[in-house]
């Protein structure tokens, strides 16, 4: 099969190696589509490679079909439409007991410790597979992986009917969180800096605030009466989103990290102490934001389409990971790996 593999920092490779054999309890998955996500531009730029192990096909956010399945592997008939949760846990550490396996304490993350979808052909483990309805297009399929991170930030957030909620940063994930959580009933306003998601937001409907214009907290205040967001998604990253979290959300409001932070930043816990604010991590998602976001996709209540910037052969994957340094304006970019 063909696939487009990770040598090192800058450098990706379109070869041909073997085909993939699944294994007791594995499934190879014809993949169609594979989406970038800023975790493999972090890959990309050489930024994890103490988790990766070149050659290495990386990629997780796939759709595609069930084309061959592995000893004991029942239920899985060939040809049917599927995507992947990437979290492989371990089943035994006292956080998988506990139930919460997608935090599992020995986590293998497919597609990065493990060869990922930037490849015709991925095998993963059956019990990781989702059903997708019959006809759901593949490119909406391939976006139901981040779709279930919004998903989860939202049920983490408690997002109730009629709340105002604030989401810190425009990005794929932030617009996602933004469309979800309106979705459960919302008033979302999106704080951004950048001019080009800035135009997208409100494209999709969204209020906007632009920091480096206006003082975000007051805003937020001010359309809430004086009180501030009922809940508040950091999804920026920045030490700037960071400080501002605490001030952009009410008395006993809500705070969700979605944004990883790999060092510490300055956070203003005495408003946490003065207006009783709760704050609580959000990482990947359980399966039950697989499946909603697989149903949500599927109802096509989201405009998903618009995210899609643009779409790569699997060939171009050196092409597609450098496209938006050099465009810019970018949403989320998909690589076609097989014909649908």
């Amino acid at each position: 099969m063909k696939a487009a593999q990770y040598l090192g920092a800058r450098r990706i490779a379109y070869n041909e190696i073997p085909d993939p054999v699944p294994g007791p309890g594995e499934v190879a998955v014809k993949v169609a589509y594979c989406g970038i996500c800023g975790t493999d531009l972090h890959i990309f730029h050489g930024s994890m490679d103490s988790r990766v192990h070149p050659p290495q096909a990386v990629g997780h956010e796939v759709s595609g079909t069930v084309a061959a399945v592995g000893p004991g592997v029942t239920g899985w008939p060939v040809g049917t439409p599927v995507t992947v949760r990437p979290l492989d846990n371990c089943g035994n550490c006292g956080t998988c007991r506990r139930g919460y396996t997608h935090i599992c304490e020995k986590l293998r993350f497919l597609g990065i410790e493990t060869p990922g979808g930037f490849a015709e052909y991925w095998v993963v483990p059956a019990r990781l597979l989702h059903r997708l309805p019959d006809g759901m297009p593949m490119q909406l399929a391939a976006l139901v992986e981040p779709l279930a991170v919004a998903c989860h930030d939202v049920r983490r957030g408690r997002v109730q009917p009629g709340e105002t909620v604030v989401v810190n940063g425009g990005g794929p994930i932030g617009m996602l969180v933004a469309l979800v959580a309106r979705k459960a009933g919302g008033e979302v306003t999106v704080v951004e800096i950048n001019p080009f998601r800035l135009a997208f937001a409100r494209e999709l409907g969204f209020k906007t605030i632009n920091p480096k214009e206006t003082d975000a907290a007051e805003a937020v205040r001010e359309a809430t009466g004086g009180s501030g967001a009922d809940v508040v998604f950091e999804v920026s990253g920045s030490e700037a989103g960071a400080l501002a979290i605490t001030a952009m959300a009410r008395p006993r409001g809500r705070i969700v990290i979605v944004a990883i932070y790999p060092k510490p930043v300055p956070v203003d816990l005495h408003k946490f102490f003065w207006k009783e604010l709760e704050l609580c991590g959000a990482r990947v998602y359980e399966k039950e934001d697989v499946d909603a976001a697989v149903a949500l996709a599927a109802s096509r209540e989201l405009p998903l389409e618009k995210l899609i910037t643009k779409v790569f052969p699997l060939k171009e994957l050196q092409q597609a990971m450098e496209y938006p340094e050099s465009a810019g304006n970018v949403m989320k970019i998909l690589i076609q790996c097989t014909e649908e």
